[in-house]
């Protein structure tokens, strides 16, 4: 675990006060199979499952009972035919004490648990399930259609994580700054790696192979392509052309399950083209503005529609954009270039605590999301605060299929220049 026993035990009575009534249900992944039952992927524990109780074993479940203090760690203790395969694992009594636990039980005494809550009219709070597995088991201790378990998850339980994993303590930050250091090394690593004739696909390789002597693994499937204009661009085997531009978006998780996420554009010949380095300096100032001005209390949603105007502004110098800069980013114009969100929480997850929900994570009743195209891939509007740590991604990017759809909608032509797009 990366923290000590008491750390785990303040969380969780923490939940427990701010949460307030009733039965809370954590509950931790199992294996996932790849192509066949025994060929799994590789093990990655619940984060906030993580967060709460720190153990790393499959097959757990996590009650904190928020009325009367006490709480449970219930799993199946592995025996002889699983040891024979994996090792010995310590039992879940064992486990539970590790994390400041003072009861454990087999897994199916939860069943038992939470229909007894059910009976005398208690509340279950629990996360919105990702995995098809916790939809299943969910439904059958709640009896809620297996579809239907994300939309029926605890909204209170919700906010109480979202309000403690936001912060990161110090301890936290350390480890980030791991992943970062780490997410440098592959980074350089491709940068050096970018010549004409190697693929995206062993620059990629190189990049997991580090993450993975280093780490844990890649905190989320590395993006290598030489196509930048595509969002998710998987690497291929495309050999880099001399001329054009590699787009790598990549990051590491640690051994203790904490991420990091850079983008970073580079020649692929070693130099910048006069048209490259001019859309290159303008994202390289909105990105430097972020460090200027992002503090504690800034709305984020400001941060990303300044960078907007900054882009929108320099846009115009080279007679992509025309007319008023406000108007402009006010009617969206700007968005055929900058299509996404300025940035995103880092945490556990590289978009942290994204399946509780955005408009929880990054939203509140002051900032509410966008409506407005581009705009409303903001993953978080509302102020910062000490201890968030939020990734700086802007970026500039023209996308055919978008250029050809707005040009024949005659979409802000009083904004867009299209014949120099």
């Amino acid at each position: 675990m990366l923290f000590d026993s008491q750390t785990y035990s303040n969380r969780r009575a923490v939940l427990r006060e701010k949460v307030g009534s009733g039965l809370i249900l954590l509950l931790g992944n199992n294996d996932s199979p790849c192509n066949y039952p025994a060929n799994g992927y590789t093990f990655r524990q619940d984060s906030s499952f993580l967060y709460y109780f720190g153990q790393e074993r499959t097959g757990l479940a996590g009650v904190i009972d928020s009325d009367t203090g006490k709480e449970w760690l219930l799993g199946n203790d592995i025996d002889i035919d699983d040891i024979i395969w994996t090792g010995f694992v310590p039992s879940v009594a064992d486990l539970a004490a590790e994390c400041g636990v003072s009861n454990s039980a087999p897994f199916n005494e939860l069943t038992k648990m939470l229909g007894a809550a059910r009976k005398t009219g208690r509340k279950i709070h629990f996360l919105p399930p990702y995995r098809h597995d916790h939809m299943i088991l969910i439904s059958d201790l709640l009896d809620i259609h297996p579809l239907k378990t994300p939309a029926a998850a605890s909204v209170e339980l919700i906010n109480a994580v979202v309000d403690m994993r936001s912060i990161k303590s110090q301890a936290e930050i350390d480890e980030i700054e791991r992943a970062m250091a780490i997410g440098y090394r592959m980074h350089t690593a491709a940068m050096k790696a970018c010549k004409p004739s190697v693929t995206e696909k062993s620059i990629a390789g190189l990049m997991e192979g580090i993450a993975a002597a280093e780490g844990a693994k890649v905190s989320f499937s590395s993006i290598v392509t030489m196509h930048g204009e595509i969002f998710h661009g998987s690497p291929s085997l495309r050999k880099l052309e001399a001329g054009r531009l590699l787009l790598v978006d990549a990051g590491a998780e640690t051994v203790n399950n904490y991420c990091s996420d850079n983008t970073r554009t580079m020649p692929i010949n070693g130099k910048f083209t006069q048209k490259q380095r001019e859309i290159y300096s303008i994202v390289e100032a909105c990105h430097d503005l972020v460090i200027e001005k992002a503090r504690p209390e800034l709305k984020w949603m400001d941060m990303h529609l300044d960078v907007c105007r900054l882009m929108a502004g320099r846009l115009k110098e080279l007679g992509l954009m025309k007319g008023d800069t406000e108007e402009a980013v006010r009617a969206g114009a700007h968005a055929m270039f900058l299509q996404h969100g300025l940035g995103h929480m880092l945490g556990m997850d590289v978009h942290d605590m994204e399946g509780l929900g955005q408009v929880y994570v990054g939203f509140d009743d002051e900032v509410r999301p966008s409506t407005q195209f581009g705009t409303n891939y903001l993953r978080l509007g509302r102020r910062l605060k000490a201890g968030f740590v939020m990734s700086n991604e802007p970026g500039i990017y023209f996308i055919p299929a978008l250029i050809d759809k707005w040009k024949a909608e005659k979409m802000h032509t009083e904004f867009l220049n299209y014949e120099k797009i």
